[in-house]
């Protein structure tokens, strides 16, 4: 699956529109990795804990838009976004969304 955030794939033809398509996860805070970002605010540095979670909750996002555009004949995605929310105390959403497409060589 070819994956773009431009409205194009360079090189490439796109020949079908599909519509939109998205891939949503949310996670919450674990208990450890809340202490140690508790102590990082005091001592400062990266909250390693914090970016591992988004990290995997942005590829599973992003997996989840890949099924979503392979089930209806897509072999790519165009002007994909992300976007985050807070859903509850200590929970958050990881949201991406495209246009679903076919392309091919030119």
């Amino acid at each position: 699956m070819l994956i773009s955030n431009m409205e194009v794939v360079p090189g490439k033809k796109i020949v079908k529109h599909l519509g939109l398509v998205q891939g949503s996860t949310v996670r919450a805070k674990h208990a450890g990795r809340d202490f140690m970002a508790g102590l990082k605010n005091i001592f400062g540095g990266e909250l390693t804990g914090y970016t591992e979670l988004l990290t995997e909750s942005r590829d599973e996002a992003m997996e989840r838009l890949s099924e979503q555009a392979r089930a209806i004949g897509a072999n790519a995605i165009v002007n994909v976004r992300f976007s985050t929310s807070s859903i509850a105390a200590g929970a958050s959403e990881i949201f991406v969304y495209g246009t679903a497409v076919v392309v091919e060589d030119r």
